[in-house]
């Protein structure tokens, strides 16, 4: 945000769609992929970490995150957001309002953290009460299709949907029609292999968990012979 790229997202539809491909796909993808939370809790003061736990650990924060966290309150709130932002009207209030703007990127982070770990948390299902993988690998697929609907209905419009851009003017020389093709393609075909390559990661979470469970079951039964 401290960099001209975010200038560019407010004068240019495809590099705003470009922006939000980070800020809600594969960057909280990759963040959670690292299963940082043992690190950042580390590095917190000590006077802060009583506190951090216990607001953490209060029962509204936990209730609220237990129904964020639920897989369809997930699903449809990860596709909702982006539908919600891409409402012409609203869309185009956002882009002028700085206030605005600020809510849509924290929204679209927060919500791109809180979906792909609850996606790609590496903790097995049957200890820790985290959805199963096929549950994971149908959440997936259900926002993928509507993510290539919208982006294929944005690429393929005959007009222009989100005049904003007009207003403010664009950042280089190109049409409005092509700014939104462009646009729309990214929010068509990036998402889609994102969605993709985290079956793939389920999937070898998946494997992991049923080699540690053959490996524990293993020893047992060479026992019980």
């Amino acid at each position: 945000l401290q960099s001209y790229f975010d200038y560019l997202s407010q004068h240019m539809f495809w590099v705003h769609r470009l922006q939000h491909l980070v800020l809600h796909h594969i960057g909280p993808f990759l963040v959670v992929l690292a299963v940082p939370h043992e690190v950042m809790a580390a590095g917190l003061p000590g006077r802060l970490r009583g506190p951090v736990r216990a607001v953490l650990g209060s029962r509204p924060v936990r209730g609220v995150y237990r129904f964020l966290q639920n897989p369809v309150t997930a699903s449809v709130l990860f596709v909702g957001l982006i539908y919600f932002w891409l409402t012409p009207s609203i869309h185009f209030i956002a882009m002028l309002s700085a206030s605005f703007y600020k809510a849509m990127n924290w929204s679209m982070v927060i919500d791109g953290l809180l979906f792909w770990w609850l996606v790609v948390d590496p903790r097995p299902p049957e200890k820790h009460g985290t959805p199963r993988y096929p549950t994971r690998i149908l959440m997936l697929w259900a926002v993928m299709v509507p993510q290539l609907v919208l982006g294929a209905y944005i690429a393929l419009s005959g007009h222009e949907i989100y005049s904003a851009y007009s207003v403010c003017g664009r950042a280089w020389p190109i049409s409005p029609l092509s700014d939104q093709e462009y646009g729309g393609l990214i929010t068509w075909i990036p998402p889609g292999m994102m969605s993709v390559v985290g079956i793939l990661v389920v999937l070898r979470l998946w494997t992991r968990s049923s080699e540690r469970r053959e490996r524990a079951v293993g020893p047992a039964e060479l026992a019980v012979e």
